[in-house]
């Protein structure tokens, strides 16, 4: 049996490693030039924000001394090694440029003939930029949270960033260290949650939380945030409008894990102002009829799956970009075909991807089970 995993990130590399302990003949195939190469592109700083047990691959751990809080680069070499100690054949520099049903993945390279399929090209595929009226005459820097790097290859002495969600958060904090003059530009007010609580993390505390129904959830993680995290009205922050249980259900949205923006806006280090609605040539018009001229605009407005050039034509895409099946889920006539790492839980993306790609090889094992 033979099957094609199409991104070597942590999702991709999770599935090939449990389709070959079911006994099927494994592919992986990644544009990129190494293994993991998305987490590359991350900002210096970067911490997964998910403790380091908790985001693991199936069968293989982490080492104890990349600490609780996993560091980007240790994070990328511990994908490295799961596929060289898993054995995967991992063919870097190849584009799938189209997938037949049969299954057949057109690559640049040539031909894929499968039986099993796994779309595995990762949740943040595509940068995504609002169409703000007036961007396109703006004079001024703008660029995507997906490159920025650090403060200093930034090089920029006032930076107004636009979404207070992880990587606007955490941008903005890491800029407000260096010295920077920061604005944050807020549109609907996140809900923040400490990284961890009396050395216990967030997410391990969620996951005792989310079982219960989503009203009663929202309750407890607000008593943990009035305790832990407090009032931040008056740094501009007023309270969101939905519970953290409520927003990852109906919005689609995690809660934005602080690793430093409560203390830079408590020193006055980082501003909160409103939403940007317009730019003019020289100037960014905000929501309240104020105006902003940063030497940067630096959007942290997220990203889109960037599934349609791919399987766009097999039907299998929603409105909002999110294939239709996740993990083990199969549609009519399109058996064979998995999407990994496409679901956004609010206990972890990485523990789901682990927990998902067991699944989708029970499944590959017993098509008809």
């Amino acid at each position: 049996m033979d099957a094609v995993v199409i991104g070597a990130g942590p999702a991709g590399l999770a599935a090939a490693a449990e389709l070959q302990r079911v006994g099927y003949k494994v592919i992986v195939i990644d544009k990129a030039d190494s293994v993991g190469s998305s987490w590359a592109k991350h900002y210096d700083r970067l911490h997964l924000h998910t403790s380091r047990r908790l985001s693991e691959l199936p069968g293989r751990r982490m080492p104890r001394s990349y600490g609780q809080w996993v560091a980007r680069d240790d994070f990328r070499a511990y994908l490295a090694d799961y596929a060289a100690a898993e054995g995967l054949d991992v063919r870097l520099g190849v584009t799938a440029t189209g997938l037949a049903k049969g299954w057949t993945v057109e690559t640049t390279e040539g031909p894929l003939a499968a039986d099993v399929v796994v779309v595995a090209t990762g949740y943040n595929h595509t940068a995504k930029v609002p169409g703000w009226p007036g961007l396109d005459r703006y004079r001024g820097r703008v660029v995507h949270s997906s490159e920025y790097r650090n403060p200093a290859e930034l090089g920029a002495r006032a930076v107004l960033v636009v979404g207070p969600g992880n990587s606007g958060s955490e941008i903005a904090a890491d800029l407000a260290a260096a010295g920077v003059a920061v604005q944050l530009a807020v549109r609907t007010p996140p809900n923040i949650v400490r990284r961890q609580v009396l050395g216990i993390p967030t997410q391990s505390l969620t996951l005792s939380t989310a079982p219960l129904p989503t009203k009663a959830a929202d309750k407890v993680a607000r008593v943990m945030q009035i305790l832990t995290v407090g009032d931040l009205s008056r740094y501009g922050l007023s309270r969101a409008p939905r519970g953290v249980f409520s927003q990852q259900e109906l919005d689609d949205v995690t809660p934005t894990i602080d690793v430093g923006l409560i203390d830079a806006l408590k020193a006055g280090t980082v501003t909160v102002v409103a939403a940007v609605e317009s730019f003019d040539e020289d100037a960014v018009r905000l929501a309240d009829g104020s105006t902003a001229s940063p030497d940067v605009v630096l959007v942290a407005t997220g990203f889109r799956r960037g599934l349609e050039p791919l399987v766009g034509e097999l039907g299998v895409v929603a409105p909002g970009g999110r294939p239709l099946i996740n993990a083990d889920e199969q549609l009519p006539g399109l058996e064979g075909l998995f999407f990994l790492g496409y679901s956004n839980p609010i206990t972890g993306n990485i523990r789901q991807v682990a927990i998902d790609a067991k699944r989708i090889a029970r499944k590959a094992a017993r098509p008809n089970g």
